[in-house]
């Protein structure tokens, strides 16, 4: 039985659409660590342009990974977060970092301390 023949989309191929785009896994990381504000994602990501930040936040809004927070009283102060759906890929990052953590050249506790920061932010 070929399976494709019966699934209209692969889920596979539908989760891989979601954080395929260049800067969704690290914006997403960031989110995981507590970071919520646009200026804070673009920390550590030099190349990053508020540009091309603001259209990823907007497509990552769109495709329900996660939702955007205005505070009523300062509409400049917004702030971004995890959707449940984004949260559930947290297993899905964990698991991707630990390719690395476990095949390259970290020192011990390098590689221990990574692994306790993902798995505290595991759901």
């Amino acid at each position: 039985m070929n399976i494709t023949k019966h699934v209209t989309s692969c889920p596979i191929e539908l989760v891989v659409k979601l954080i395929n785009k260049k800067w969704v896994i690290q914006i997403m990381r960031d989110l995981f660590f507590g970071k919520s504000r646009f200026h804070e994602f673009k920390e550590d990501k030099p190349d990053l342009s508020n540009k091309v930040l603001s259209h990823c936040l907007k497509d990552m809004e769109n495709n329900g990974l996660i939702q955007k927070i205005v505070d009523k009283c300062d509409k400049k102060n917004v702030r971004y977060i995890l959707t449940e759906k984004g949260k559930s890929l947290n297993k899905v990052i964990y698991e991707i970092a630990m390719v690395t953590v476990d095949s390259e050249n970290y020192s011990d506790k390098i590689r221990n301390d990574l692994k306790t920061s993902f798995q505290e932010n595991l759901l």
